[in-house]
């Protein structure tokens, strides 16, 4: 068989990928899992009591808007990965601004309160157990996501797990915020931003096995 004759045999029954067709199937697959998140958080957590109140603050959206926007950047970032010939995640530097702010304004609040104050503003009441479940909440998230990358033929594996697990820590965070009363930008940069890492390292260990393809 000539080498041309070859290509045409096995590109013929090739079918026409729709156009985003590889995002389309992550944000479903990050909707599934966040879905579980939320059962879970609904059933074993229960929402914050003052949340109708909450919400008219500003910190509460601070904290959603910080959350999301890792959450939402590592997916986009997840998405490029996803392709053999993503080389790099430069992107993620991207992430920086939303961490530079929240400490922006964790210095406003430490400049604000008396010192006396200051390790309940970084400690709260939850600062033991804020990381391990925002790392548990991002599970089902996670697993989603790996999979949708059935499908997919992503040439970097830890580095892929790794970021999947950032974004499913930080979608994780986001929905944790509906339970969670911590209002202190110090509290959310140390603590949140620990659970999503934690969430990122596991990504990575994983990622090598569950991405083989």
């Amino acid at each position: 068989m000539q080498t041309q004759d070859l290509i045409e045999a096995l590109s013929s029954d090739l079918r026409r990928v729709p156009p985003h067709a590889l995002e389309r199937r992550l944000g479903a697959a990050a909707a599934l899992g966040m879905m579980v998140t939320l059962i879970l958080v609904l059933v074993g957590l229960g929402l914050r009591p003052d949340l109708a109140r909450a919400i008219l603050g500003g910190m509460f959206w601070l904290k959603l808007g910080y959350t999301a926007s890792i959450g939402l950047g590592a997916l986009a970032m997840t998405a490029t990965l996803a392709r053999p010939e993503a080389s790099h995640i430069s992107a993620l530097k991207w992430l920086l601004i939303p961490m530079a702010l929240m400490g922006l304004l964790g210095v406003v609040d430490l400049a604000e309160t008396p010192f006396s104050a200051w390790g309940y503003l970084w400690m709260g009441r939850s600062w033991k157990i804020c990381p391990f479940l925002i790392f548990a909440l991002a599970i089902p998230i996670y697993l989603g996501l790996m999979i949708a990358f059935h499908r997919f033929a992503p040439s970097r594996l830890m580095m892929t797990g790794a970021v999947a697990g950032l974004a499913a820590g930080g979608l994780a965070a986001t929905i944790y915020c509906l339970h969670c009363p911590e209002a202190s930008p110090l509290f959310v940069l140390t603590w949140y931003t620990l659970g999503m890492a934690l969430a990122g390292l596991a990504g990575a260990l994983a990622g090598e096995r569950l991405l083989r393809w």
